[in-house]
């Protein structure tokens, strides 16, 4: 009887371990699609999942000054700066799809955000997200690349 609930509390704690990994797996440091930035991607305290960029390849514009996000339509928000940005915001783990979904990506090139899930297909250092408007079937979907070390 004693092993029997032993053996089940050990299998709990494995399955738990198991979808702990699965869950966090996108987090960490991300090169964008066109190698000019780079996003972390980190798990908040309710358990959902926000990105920012934390590095630019060309982060000041011509005289010096910090990138900032001029193309935004919220006159208030063409101050803030491009550097520390939260693009990636309010993804939850969706453990049946195996994806991270429900959340938005704002792209600061064009000022818009979009509706977007993540997710992998097999290679743990690439990551699929694809934004779009409407349906998920109309959209673009890119590739990003896992940093690791000092790279």
């Amino acid at each position: 009887m004693m092993r029997k609930y032993l053996l089940s509390i050990a299998l709990m704690v494995l399955s738990l371990a198991s979808f702990g990994q699965k869950n966090t797996k996108v987090v960490g440091t991300w090169l964008t699609q066109d190698g000019d930035s780079k996003v972390e991607i980190s798990q908040n305290d309710d358990g959902s999942f926000t990105g920012e960029i934390i590095w630019l390849q060309d982060p000041t514009e011509e005289d010096g000054s910090e990138k900032l996000d001029e193309h935004n339509p919220d006159e208030d928000l063409k101050k803030r700066k491009i550097m520390g940005l939260k693009l990636l915001k309010n993804f939850q783990f969706d453990e049946d799809e195996e994806e991270w979904n429900d959340g938005t990506i704002y792209d600061p090139k064009s000022g818009n955000t979009y509706k977007c899930y993540m997710w992998f297909d097999g290679n743990p250092n690439k990551l699929q997200v694809k934004g779009y408007i409407g349906f998920s079937l109309i959209g673009k979907k890119v590739s990003w690349t896992r940093v690791t070390g000092d790279a």
